[in-house]
């Protein structure tokens, strides 16, 4: 009987470890540990009572579990209304933000004209000027900056007369918004333009020859074949946007427009503060960035490594 030789399955030649790599994974691991002492501890404090808090400390085992600090954070502290604000700020910014910016990052990217690198470089400076030099011109330039409205309130029902409004960029979502979209807008154009700069320009030229529009160009080819450079620079954009709290607490006095970050912050008494309740109310707050996060994730993993191997 003929028997018929298979070859030997390959054996995999698994490299051992040697001592300074597992020095360096314990490394790490320690590190990680300690890195998320605090997280951890979060988490264990939203789930405590300050009863229990109080008389044990916040690292020690709890005694009581309870799940009433999440409902009483989003409605007794008004995390809701705080989160409702932050979407306010962040939405219309990060649009802005990152259409302002993709069309500079396109000038910038695929037309040769006088201070085309003096603008490049400008973003990029922009991008590295502590902010923190910038916040009492930034606060008298917001609260000096007004518009001076005319309208009738009621003329032709209640028969009054035109009221004058005093409208300011001070205490407004307005000045949030555009506060958010000037700091932004260079690091957008810096990744953006490097984006664009890798569209081969022969597929432009062909559109043109079609018969394209600059504008069809650009919102037809260019913003497409930038989606996941947009998708990472909006995922970024947004954690930085909604997890602000300097710019509002300079720009913003008006409790009923306070963004999350600073409703929790105001949540502190002065003799006594309900920790498990802030600490609650900080964990629903990080969930709309989770779930932007893990909802762009292939794209924001797409975009960082887009134009690193040739």
């Amino acid at each position: 009987m003929a028997t018929i030789d298979t070859p030997n399955a390959p054996v995999l030649n698994r490299k051992r470890l040697t001592t300074a790599q597992w020095l360096t994974v314990l490394f790490l691991l320690v590190f990680t540990l300690i890195y998320m002492i605090p997280f951890l501890g979060a988490i264990l404090t939203a789930f405590r009572t300050m009863d229990d808090i109080s008389l044990n400390g916040f690292w020690s085992i709890p005694g009581e579990l309870t799940l009433r600090n999440f409902p009483e954070a989003v409605q007794r502290a008004g995390v809701s209304r705080f989160l409702l604000n932050s979407f306010i700020i962040t939405i219309p910014a990060l649009t802005g933000t990152i259409f302002l910016s993709s069309l500079s990052a396109y000038a910038l990217a695929r037309y040769k004209f006088a201070g085309n690198k003096f603008l490049y470089f400008m973003y990029v400076a922009g991008t590295m000027l502590p902010f923190q030099i910038l916040l009492l011109p930034v606060f008298l330039l917001s609260n000096n900056i007004c518009v001076q409205e005319a309208y009738e309130l009621g003329q032709f029902v209640l028969n009054v007369p035109f009221v004058d409004a005093k409208v300011c960029l001070y205490n407004s979502y307005l000045g949030v918004i555009m506060i958010h979209i000037a700091f932004q807008m260079g690091f957008c154009t810096f990744v953006l333009r490097n984006f664009m700069r890798s569209i081969p320009g022969e597929i432009m030229d062909a559109a043109r020859i079609d018969g394209s529009s600059e504008w069809g160009i650009y919102w037809r080819i260019v913003m497409p074949l930038t989606l996941p450079g947009i998708a990472a620079v909006s995922t970024l954009e947004f954690t930085w946007i909604f997890n602000d709290y300097i710019w509002a607490l300079i720009l913003l006095s008006d409790g009923r427009k306070f963004p999350v970050t600073q409703g929790l912050s105001g949540l502190q008494g002065q003799f006594t503060t309900d920790w498990p309740l802030i600490t609650a109310g900080a964990l629903v707050a990080t969930l709309p960035t989770l779930i932007v996060f893990f909802a762009l994730q292939r794209y924001f993993i797409g975009g960082l490594t887009l134009g690193s191997v040739k």
